[in-house]
């Protein structure tokens, strides 16, 4: 046998074995996940949500407002997972 017969004995191979592989990849089945997604539980009345809504019904206005400007303030620390900063005592 000489080179050229061998290379091309190598490739034949090889072209045979990649085929074969992807053959085999493609009828492997995928298994269901075991369990369906995970949904987060939301509570029916959450009055920080209802605050958002009241703000977004004031449109522009509402970036003035100190009530919105708390509500957002809430909603960020919430969405960013830190603990509300200690609001300072009333009357000072």
């Amino acid at each position: 046998m000489d080179g050229k017969m061998l290379a091309r004995l190598g490739a034949i191979v090889f072209v045979a074995i990649a085929i074969t592989a992807t053959v085999i990849e493609m009828t492997r089945k995928e298994d269901a996940p075991a369990s369906s997604p995970v949904r987060l539980h939301q509570s029916a009345s959450d009055p920080l949500r209802e605050s958002q809504r009241q703000c977004q019904k004031l449109g522009q206005q509402a970036a003035n407002d100190t009530d919105c400007l708390r509500v957002w303030a809430e909603t960020r620390d919430r969405f960013l997972g830190r603990q509300p900063a200690p609001t300072a005592p009333e009357g000072r």
